[in-house]
């Protein structure tokens, strides 16, 4: 499982017209499921990520979580994470869980935050989505469960 974590001020993701998710501060999370990862990889992920130190305190060092600040959190699937661009000039997405295996997995991930405490927005599984963010820092990090 890889996840790409974004700190925003502010994010949206819509389908067409309609926003379907939206947060103020706190992290976007994109997340990629392998074939491989089982619902370990996203316990793992979820408490990483929660408890991930990577929000300023009053001195302006990265020193508060997600659950520090009562920050919230937009998770979107997005399977192009796990594309192999090694060979040739067109990605290989052999690698990727299945759909249905996929959503499995993404809908357990976004519960397992919900547990900690976290208010979570989501995206639509398998929709042309796009997301609107302000990524503050700005600060992007990459995070895998193996």
């Amino acid at each position: 499982m890889r996840a790409v974590i974004q700190r925003v001020k502010k994010c949206s993701v819509s389908v067409g017209d309609d926003i379907i998710g939206k947060i103020d501060i706190g992290l976007l999370i994109l997340l990629g499921i392998a074939k491989e990862d089982q619902t370990r990889d996203a316990d793992y992920l979820s408490g990483k990520i929660a408890n991930l130190r990577i929000f300023e305190d009053e001195n302006g060092k990265m020193n508060r979580s997600l659950l520090d600040i009562n920050g919230k959190a937009l998770v979107v699937s997005q399977f192009t994470l796990l594309g192999d661009c090694r060979k040739g000039r067109r990605p290989s997405f052999v690698n990727a869980a299945d759909p249905s295996r996929a959503n499995e997995l993404y809908t357990y991930f976004a519960e397992k935050v919900r547990e900690k405490g976290i208010s979570v927005q989501t995206g639509r599984f398998q929709a042309m989505m796009d997301i609107a963010l302000v990524n503050t820092g700005p600060v992007t990090i990459i995070l895998e469960s193996t």
